[in-house]
């Protein structure tokens, strides 16, 4: 049950995140101007109507999916599941010739088989558009055009419509890839943690594809990450307003003159540099990012600000893991006075080899890999900071 107080005219919106990233979806919705809220584990919850829905899949940057409740209710057992899934006027929701799928998260002893409640809710649904309609819709698992989320704890049930359909990560913009690009919605959670002043240089040693770059680009433009997205799930539901989606989506900034800060990134791999540039091209922004084919060690900062670095997690070629991290603590000692460096890393034994104190660590996840993202303020001259480990 939400402890946020019910709303007339409004219903329960919950916006899924990545673990640790939180505080920034918090910060980004209060900056929105959502004030009434309830921070979750991996999620944000408030009450809002239909315009806000279309309004927060274009806007947020730190969030992953937008759930809209459905119903919420408890069960004694596994036929109370598919009876009180049968009371759901499904049909309202979506079309009978639209595919549909069931996901989400089960936490209960009632289900010996985890998969089992989602084939229940899946057999309602089916049942009642057979009742209603005379026919029943298809399921779809690998791409849905209409998706439920189905959670359960114990015996309390809830059931939403995921208004984003496939992942809000999934921006649009990205033309090319390294192996392991950072995901989008980590990059620009990692960007608002940083505290970063969107006036303020901002450079990435590791740039790889681009991905902080882009979002940093964007977030000091103030364009919507998602400009570029074209599809949502809610243009596949039966109430799609698409006079108020097109509203909303005209008002959203789309130019850039300029920006108010300087960019920067930067990468040792040539293939790299043309991946971020082919990326960067195709956005406003593009033009106003300045990357280069060279090591960190060869930038020269031309003011103050933040750097956010993903450096590689596991042995590079011709040099080990712990060197590189000692060089780049080096490095930045010597060189980045009066910015804030963040390095986020799942390698914890490298980050000690950077050599300097963190005033800060927050617990994140970079895909399945459990990472630190560290803060090192660097000043002037030789402080107690520069500890040499923790």
């Amino acid at each position: 049950m939400s402890n946020i107080e019910p709303k007339e005219g409004k219903f329960l919106i919950t916006i899924k995140t990545v673990f640790g990233l939180e505080p920034a979806l918090e910060s980004e919705l209060r900056e929105l101007g959502f004030q009434d809220l309830e921070i979750l584990n991996r999620a944000v919850q408030l009450y809002g109507d239909w315009r806000e829905v279309y309004y927060l899949n274009l806007h947020l940057r730190c969030a992953i999916a937008v759930l809209v409740q459905i119903d919420q209710f408890t069960i004694k057992d596994e036929k109370d599941l598919y009876h009180k899934s049968m009371d759901i006027n499904w049909p309202s929701i979506f079309d009978v010739k639209k595919n549909f799928a069931v996901k989400g998260a089960v936490f209960s002893e009632i289900f010996s088989h985890t998969q089992y409640p989602y084939l229940l809710v899946k057999d309602a649904i089916c049942d009642v558009f057979r009742d209603a309609v005379g026919d029943r819709p298809n399921v779809e698992l690998k791409n849905p055009q209409v998706v439920f989320d189905l959670y359960i704890n114990k015996n309390l049930v809830t059931i939403s419509v995921n208004t984003s359909g496939t992942p809000l990560f999934q921006r649009g913009y990205r033309q090319s890839a390294g192996l392991a690009p950072l995901n989008e919605v980590v990059a620009a959670g990692l960007i608002r943690l940083s505290g970063w002043d969107r006036v303020s240089d901002f450079y990435d040693p590791f740039c790889g594809s681009g991905t902080l770059l882009i979002e940093a680009a964007l977030l000091a433009a103030n364009i919507p990450s998602n400009i570029e997205r074209q599809h949502y799930a809610f243009k596949n539901f039966n109430n799609y307003d698409s006079q108020v989606w097109e509203e909303i989506y005209a008002a959203a900034n789309k130019r850039c003159a300029q920006l108010p800060c300087n960019i920067y990134g930067g990468d040792i791999s040539d293939e790299m540099i043309l991946k971020t540039r082919r990326n960067l091209r195709a956005l406003p922004i593009g033009r106003f990012v300045e990357v280069k084919n060279q090591s960190f060690e060869d930038f020269i900062p031309q003011g103050k600000g933040v750097m956010i670095s993903n450096p590689p997690y596991g042995e590079r070629i011709g040099e080990e893991i712990e060197d590189l991290y000692s060089k780049l603590g080096t490095w930045m000692k010597h060189r980045m006075a009066g910015w804030k460096c963040w390095v986020i890393s799942s390698n914890f034994n490298a980050l000690t080899e950077i050599g300097l104190k963190p005033s800060q660590k927050i617990k994140m996840f970079n895909g399945d890999l459990e990472c630190s993202f560290r803060q090192f303020d660097i000043f002037e001259g030789k402080k107690k900071e520069f500890l040499q480990g923790e």
